[in-house]
């Protein structure tokens, strides 16, 4: 099995450099958890293009050379010890083809963020680094729940993860173990046949969405059956699932957790063995506890759930 490497703690006074690979983000919506990194004794440094705005078809973080500036002196400047991403969106795509880790490799540092950050998790995953999968600086002014951020801090202080979370209905049990692998669907989805797609032999694949039409949803999950993903992997953890299909229709549009969305992935992966967990609390939703893209993970799926990190 592959060894992963895996950043050092940080120490107080480690400066974290926020930047936005992505999206644009207003000014007031990351005061608080920029707050919340100097209380815990961190410095946040933040990113040239932070707060750039560039209209072309969507509102960037700036251009794409902009964001790949910041991004590439994010991972290897040596006084940076963390990277946190202001938000997802979309754009991270625009930024594969020119990242580059020369001295990362020397310095090895977390990066942090969720959603359209997956795909440059699945580059670092790629180049055999891990990566914390969980809430951007942005969502904490949305009213996200304060144990997101706390048990990122964990991470970064170098304690290890262990969930245990009540059953869902359409949970199969079983247990197994392997390399946590995924994120965003609609990005693994999109990542499927290039360069940079996750590999998924052995691994424990994770997913979560928000905002798909139940076909298009189904659509992605399809694709997945198609690549030969679900042969390959040993286990699937599947997020939360919000505002999915049309408001107008769905009563569950607004939950976290889509019951409707769980059953049509549990169709498609029904023909397969291993043990799955849905409702897991991770994906944009309120609840988003930090996952380790790249760790050793045993899931054990019965009345209740344990999922640890090693």
């Amino acid at each position: 099995m592959q060894n992963f490497t895996f950043p050092k703690p940080l120490k107080k006074g480690s400066k974290i450099a926020i930047i936005s690979p992505a999206g644009s983000v207003e000014i007031p919506q990351l005061d608080k958890t920029l707050r919340l990194i100097k209380s815990k004794g961190y410095e946040p440094v933040l990113g040239e293009n932070l707060y750039t705005k560039y209209q072309n078809g969507y509102s960037y973080a700036g251009t794409e050379k902009q964001r790949i500036n910041d991004v590439n002196w994010a991972l290897n400047d040596p006084d940076i010890s963390a990277v946190w991403a202001s938000r997802g969106g979309y754009g991270c795509q625009h930024l594969l083809q020119d990242l580059k880790l020369t001295e990362f490799k020397k310095n090895p540092k977390w990066y942090i963020g969720y959603s359209d950050n997956t795909v440059i998790q699945s580059y670092l995953l790629k180049k055999g680094f891990a990566s914390i999968h969980g809430q951007t600086v942005k969502t904490s002014s949305f009213g996200v729940r304060e144990e997101s951020y706390e048990l990122i801090f964990d991470i970064l202080k170098g304690k290890n993860l262990a969930y245990k979370i009540n059953s869902n209905p359409s949970n199969r049990v079983g247990e197994a173990s392997g390399i946590l692998v995924g994120g965003n669907l609609a990005l693994i989805y999109a990542l499927l046949g290039t360069p940079y797609s996750f590999d998924f032999t052995d691994k424990i694949l994770f997913i979560e969405d928000i905002g798909e039409n139940f076909y298009a949803l189904d659509r992605m999950i399809m694709s997945l059956e198609l690549a030969g993903v679900f042969k390959k992997i040993k286990g699937l953890i599947v997020g939360g699932m919000t505002n999915m299909g049309k408001e107008t229709e769905n009563k569950e549009y607004e939950e976290s957790y889509d019951s409707f969305t769980y059953q049509l992935i549990a169709d498609r992966v029904s023909k397969y063995d291993f043990p799955t967990v849905y409702a897991f609390p991770n994906g944009h939703i309120y609840d988003n506890r930090p996952l380790i893209i790249g760790s050793e993970v045993k899931m054990k799926v019965d009345k209740k759930v344990l999922v640890e990190f090693h």
